[in-house]
């Protein structure tokens, strides 16, 4: 299956979809993951993976446009959410070079960016390692992918 969004819905108590997000979730203030809750999972689905990208950020490796905040796999199918600041399933590499969630924070004078929290619904167990990154796990999980969807938010940096 080719990326195309699927049925799959994916909400948060933080933040509405194209609301903001609240700044105790950004890099200004605790830069904790928010809490996030997917339901509509296609037939099938043996494992989950989110990741947040921010694709109004400027180039920040070749060939890549924006900046991926978050990913995260190895997250069981019996799973249909993460609490705020989340400890499950393994983490991946974000753009700073961390492990987990990095959240929003714009350049300065940027403006508004938006966040696209992804949940991807995939046909297998994954059991992959730490510190894949967004391509890297693409790569891996795209010939399983049963279906997505997104949860987008957005964030100003103060000035």
């Amino acid at each position: 299956m080719p990326f195309a969004l699927s049925s799959l819905r994916v909400t948060s108590t933080a933040f509405d979809n194209d609301g903001a997000i609240p700044a105790r979730h950004s890099q200004e203030a605790e830069d904790l993951s928010p809490a996030l809750a997917w339901d509509g999972l296609p037939e099938g689905t043996k494992s989950v993976a989110v990741i947040c990208h921010d694709p109004d950020a400027p180039l920040v490796q070749k060939g890549c446009y924006g900046f991926v905040h978050w990913v995260l796999y190895n997250l069981p199918a019996s799973l249909s959410s993460l609490e705020e600041a989340t400890e499950e399933g393994t983490r991946g590499i974000n753009d700073a070079g961390n492990l987990g969630f990095n959240g929003p924070m714009p350049p300065e004078g940027h403006g508004v960016h938006r966040y696209y929290f992804w949940v991807l619904a995939l046909d297998t167990e994954t059991n992959l390692p730490e510190g894949l990154g967004m391509n890297e796990l693409l790569s891996e999980v795209e010939p399983h992918l049963l279906g997505m969807n997104r949860l987008v938010g957005s964030y100003q940096r103060d000035a």
